[in-house]
């Protein structure tokens, strides 16, 4: 039988059956026919495409292991700093452009960083100057906190004296003045009242983040929120939508979230939910729990206090669900057969979420749910085997690992010289045993693939990043000994994730028989150190191209 498409003249990489070097692979009927060299094009007949890989790399796509496609899509199509350089002033002057040029009655947005404004945080004061007439709100780029301006401070009531309400702080001057920036929960007492984008919007958003996720070598993706997040409304029946009209290409994996204050009496809501995710390309069978915030605004759950001369002396972060509940919530989801995606940054929410997984397996036995747990910022090191004995996947942030101005101003000095060298601990999860994942966590980073193994081998940022800030970012790795080699970052960010997405049997490697869910880059990706620098050429799922350049 003719192949429908043969690729050649390339490297083919993460194809584990083949000892000798391969250059072309042959598609027949969305799947792997063969791989080989040139007697790949004896597959060749009339109505065969053959491509030329031009020296590059022929290897399975990348599967983000946990991102937000349907929010950062939104972030696209709205006021957009996310690609600026880091300048108050470049803010103020796209957010003042894009107002004159939009008269929505809110001003929303998102992308900016702190270390551009003094103090490390902007104030409604910045905001005023520019959206004085409608109340603005802007999401920070790591997306747990929120910029808003006078106006919007005014219409949600919050003053001076407005206390701070569960899982939120509102940020507040050395007068006690509500500075207009809202961490955490504290930033829903404005988005509840921005008004909702219309479930055309949700579609156009979600298709837009589809493409460009296409366009950087992206086949597959875990959603890491599939509810209301961030001031938008539940993004399930957007997926339901999009994938009943066939315009999903890529493979999806849902995470359901989970709202702490409901606790157990959402189980049935949520098996429900599932039950509607259930399409060829998208599945709603994880449940995403947030058990901490982030360590740069002290919300990460920490086992020893933050070293910050701000707040609370002995100040340790937030656990936002009693590790006692979590213990019982994790043992009943993973009975359910549902996989736990947790977020955890600080070394206490890390050993926390590996408590409540041991309890589960205890309970249930060994089971092939898969959890895993993302972000993993800080690790104390007696929690490092834990990921390998519990098969507890250890889904990474690689692009974060880098010593930007951001985290060397703001993150390393809360944490100290000790627990600096458990930051990122990559390579001690790699040599421990346990398996990795790779995603982006899109919008608060950029989903640029490259970038991120860039990182990952180097523990430097990548050049081509305007957010490689700070005179060490480019030059000064993040400890250096927490680097990953190539292979193991290239597979975390294929097979790794595949394996996160109960993929791995039908894509993440190239085999003979698996879907061809393929990406050619324009380099030989093991051959060259400028790995940032390297370019997808084509992009295809299940043998038909989602993407080309």
């Amino acid at each position: 039988m003719d192949a429908d498409t043969i690729i050649r003249g390339g490297n083919v990489f993460g194809a584990p059956a083949i000892r000798e070097p391969a250059s072309a692979i042959a598609i027949t009927s969305g799947r792997i026919a063969a791989i080989g060299g040139d007697e790949v094009l004896e597959l060749s007949g009339p109505r065969t495409e053959v491509i030329d890989a031009a020296g590059g790399t022929i290897m399975p796509g990348f599967q983000d292991g946990h991102v937000h496609p349907l929010e950062s899509g939104l972030r696209r199509l709205r006021c957009d700093l996310s690609e600026l350089p880091h300048s108050r002033d470049a803010y103020l002057q796209r957010i003042k452009a894009y107002a004159a040029t939009h008269d929505d009655d809110w001003i929303t947005g998102s992308g900016w960083y702190g270390d551009a404004f003094p103090g490390s945080l902007p104030t409604r004061h910045d905001l005023d100057e520019v959206v004085a007439d409608r109340p603005a709100i802007l999401g920070s780029h790591d997306a747990h906190g929120v910029w808003v301006n006078s106006r919007a401070l005014q219409l949600a009531g919050i003053t001076d004296t407005t206390p701070d309400p569960p899982g939120g702080r509102i940020n507040r001057d050395e007068n006690g003045s509500a500075t207009g920036v809202l961490v955490e929960a504290a930033a829903d007492l404005v988005a509840q009242l921005v008004p909702k984008p219309s479930a055309e919007l949700m579609e156009r958003a979600l298709l837009e983040a589809q493409q460009h996720l296409h366009s950087l070598g992206v086949t597959a993706w875990q959603d890491a929120i599939i509810g209301s997040m961030w001031g938008t409304p539940d993004n399930l029946p957007t997926y339901v939508s999009v994938a009943e009209k066939e315009q999903l290409t890529a493979r999806v994996v849902g995470a359901l979230w989970w709202t702490p204050e409901r606790g157990l009496a959402q189980m049935d809501e949520l098996r429900a939910r599932r039950m509607l995710g259930q399409f060829e390309r998208f599945r709603a069978t994880s449940v995403k729990i947030m058990q901490d915030g982030i360590c740069e605004n002290c919300t990460g759950a920490m086992l020893s206090p933050y070293l910050t001369s701000h707040g609370p002396a002995d100040q340790r972060g937030m656990s936002f669900i009693d590790a006692d509940e979590l213990r019982h919530i994790a043992q009943l989801l993973d009975a359910d057969g549902f996989q736990i995606h947790l977020h955890a940054v600080g070394d206490r929410a890390v050993r926390e979420s590996l408590d409540a997984l041991e309890y589960a397996r205890t309970a249930n036995g060994i089971t092939d749910n898969r959890h895993q747990i993302a972000h993993v910022d800080v690790i104390h090191p007696e929690d490092v085997p834990r990921f390998a004995e519990l098969g507890v996947i250890a889904n990474i942030q690689a692009l974060w690992a880098r010593r930007d101005a951001e985290i060397v101003e703001r993150k390393l000095p809360l944490l100290g010289k000790e627990r600096e060298k458990w930051h990122f601990p990559f390579g001690s999860l790699a040599r421990a045993g346990a398996r990795l994942a790779m995603g982006s966590d899109w919008p608060v980073t950029d989903p640029n693939p490259m970038w991120a193994l860039h990182t990952a081998v180097h523990r430097t940022a990548p050049p081509e990043d305007p957010h490689a800030v700070g005179v060490e970012a480019l030059t000064v790795p993040l400890e250096a000994e927490q680097a990953l080699d190539l292979r193991t970052a290239l597979d975390a960010y294929t097979i790794g994730s595949a394996y996160a997405n109960h993929l791995d049997t039908e894509s993440g490697t190239i085999e003979v028989g698996k879907l061809a869910d393929i990406v050619v880059l324009d380099q030989n990706v093991v051959a060259t150190e400028h790995i940032s620098a390297i370019k997808p050429t084509l992009t295809m799922v299940g043998g038909e191209v989602v993407s080309s350049r």
